[in-house]
C-alpha cells in the first residue's frame, strides 16, 4: 500500500495547498469589495473588513473553495504524472510518444494558468454576491470578455509595475546587505559578524527578500483584480442616476468621466446654509 498511500498523500498535498490559497484570496476580495461597495467612503466601510471576510468565507463559502481547489489539484496532479512519463520516455526511442507527451505538458501547463486565472476572478464573484462557484466563474468569465481590452491592460499593466516593484525592494535589500557583511557602515561595524565567504549570506537574504516580496505584493494583485471586477460590475448595474448610483470613488468617476447625475441631499442642505448666510449678511 505504499505507492497507493504516496499518490493519495500528493493529491492532498495539491488539494490542501490550493484550498489555502483560494481561502486567503477570496479573503481579501471579500475585503477589498466592501470597501468598493460602500457608498459613502469612509463613512460606510465596515469596522473590522478582514475579520467580517474570515467569517463570510468560513460560513458559506468553503464548499466552492474547496471545489476550485479540486480542479486546480486535478490538473496539477495530471503534470506531475505527465513529467514522470516524460522522466521515463526520455531515453526512450519512441519519438511519437515523446513528441505526444511534450504536447500534453504544454497543454496542461496553459489550462493550469488558464484555470488559476479564472478561480481567482471566481472567488472575488463569490464574495461580492455570494453565489456558488459554477455560477461566479460564469459570470466572471463573461464579464471578463466583455471587457476584454481593459482586462488585458490593466493585467499587463499591472503586472509591470509590480515587477518593477519588487524588483527596486530586492535590489535595495541586496545593496545593504552588502555594504552590512563588508562592514563599510561604520555604525554597524561592530555588529558586523566575521565571515569567510559574505557573498553567500548575501545570495541568500537577495532570494528570500525576493519570495517575501512576491508574497507580499500578491495582496495588491488581489486587491487591482477585486476592485477592477467590482468597477465593472458597478459600471454595467449602474447609470449615476437616483435609483441607480455609481458605488465608485469621485477621483475614479472623474478620470473616466463619469458622475452621479444627482445632487447629494447634504450638499444641498450645505449649499442652502451658505446661501442664507450671504443673504444675513
Amino acid at each position: 500500500y505504499i505507492i497507493p498511500m504516496q499518490i493519495y498523500m500528493l493529491f492532498m498535498y495539491l488539494w490542501l495547498n490550493n484550498f489555502v490559497i483560494a481561502f486567503g484570496q477570496m479573503v481579501l476580495a471579500g475585503s477589498f469589495a466592501s470597501y468598493y461597495w460602500a457608498f459613502e467612503k469612509p463613512k460606510d466601510i465596515p469596522h473590522f473588513p478582514i475579520s467580517g471576510s474570515v467569517w463570510r468565507t468560513l460560513r458559506y463559502h468553503t464548499g466552492s473553495l474547496a471545489f476550485g481547489a479540486l480542479i486546480l489539484a486535478i490538473i496539477q496532479f495530471i503534470r506531475i504524472v505527465l513529467e514522470y512519463l516524460d522522466h521515463k520516455l526520455k531515453d526512450s526511442e519512441n519519438v511519437v510518444a515523446r513528441f505526444f507527451v511534450k504536447c500534453l505538458k504544454c497543454c496542461f501547463w496553459c489550462l493550469e494558468k488558464c484555470v488559476k486565472f479564472l478561480n481567482r476572478n471566481a472567488y472575488i464573484i463569490v464574495a461580492v454576491y455570494g453565489k456558488n462557484f459554477c455560477s461566479a466563474a460564469k459570470d466572471a468569465f463573461f464579464l471578463i470578455l466583455r471587457n476584454v481590452v481593459r482586462a488585458v491592460v490593466l493585467d499587463k499593466l499591472t503586472d509591470y509595475v509590480l515587477f518593477l516593484s519588487k524588483l527596486v525592494v530586492t535590489a535595495a535589500i541586496g545593496v545593504g546587505s552588502y555594504f552590512w557583511f563588508q562592514g563599510k557602515v561604520d555604525f554597524f561595524a561592530n555588529y558586523v559578524p566575521t565571515l569567510n565567504f559574505y557573498i553567500t549570506p548575501i545570495v541568500i537574504v537577495i532570494i528570500g527578500t525576493f519570495l517575501i516580496t512576491c508574497a507580499f505584493f500578491s495582496v495588491y494583485t488581489m486587491a487591482v483584480d477585486t476592485l477592477f471586477l467590482c468597477f465593472l460590475e458597478d459600471l454595467e448595474m449602474h447609470d449615476g442616476s437616483a435609483e441607480k448610483p455609481y458605488f465608485m470613488s469621485k477621483g475614479l468617476m472623474k478620470i473616466i468621466g463619469k458622475k452621479n447625475k444627482f445632487e447629494d441631499p447634504d450638499d444641498n442642505d450645505k449649499k442652502g446654509n451658505k446661501s442664507k448666510g450671504k443673504k444675513e449678511k
